[in-house]
């Protein structure tokens, strides 16, 4: 079986409300036509894991998905460095976190990587999506579908304009 260039991974709890949100967004992506899901991995889990970090291996491009309270606009796009921190002790990751363990472990530097957040404002256990979680799945779902029909990395660099900051 071989490794598809570009990895999504979404995390999230379809229970709780509008933590929902990138495992909704990754079921929008795995509706797209089959000449882009050929060369795109979805992935889903609760939270991120040391694990995750052998899922970037061979990428091309890696986009991390999750929902967010901080959020300033429906949708924020972030370009990630490696970042060496404890959330690898903690209950769950960072992607960048993530991206260090791959660096510390494989000793090379990881593919390219993106963090959407998607604003939601409503976690609790059985809630359904807020209005401002619904609208920032519709404008994560476009723009994903632009991120995946311009597959380089420029492209995404560029895409996420406004809404990209290197950290």
């Amino acid at each position: 079986m071989s490794i598809k260039p570009i990895l999504i991974l979404a995390y999230g709890n379809l229970s709780r409300g509008d933590d929902a949100l990138a495992p909704l967004l990754l079921e929008y992506v795995q509706t797209l036509s089959a000449d882009v899901l050929e060369k795109v991995e979805c992935l889903t889990d609760f939270q991120l894991q040391i694990e995750h970090a052998l899922d970037l291996q061979h990428r091309q491009l890696v986009l991390f998905a999750d929902a967010s309270v901080s959020n300033q606009q429906a949708i924020e796009c972030t370009q990630l460095q490696p970042v060496c921190d404890n959330s690898y002790t903690t209950h769950a990751m960072n992607p960048a976190s993530v991206m260090q363990v791959y660096l510390d472990v494989l000793h090379a530097p990881p593919p390219p990587c993106f963090l959407l957040t998607l604003q939601g404002t409503e976690f609790e256990l059985g809630a359904d999506l807020s209005p401002t979680a619904q609208h920032s799945l519709e404008q994560g779902c476009q723009f994903v579908r632009q991120l995946l029909t311009q597959p380089q990395l420029a492209n995404w660099q560029a895409l996420c304009g406004s809404r990209c900051v290197t950290i």
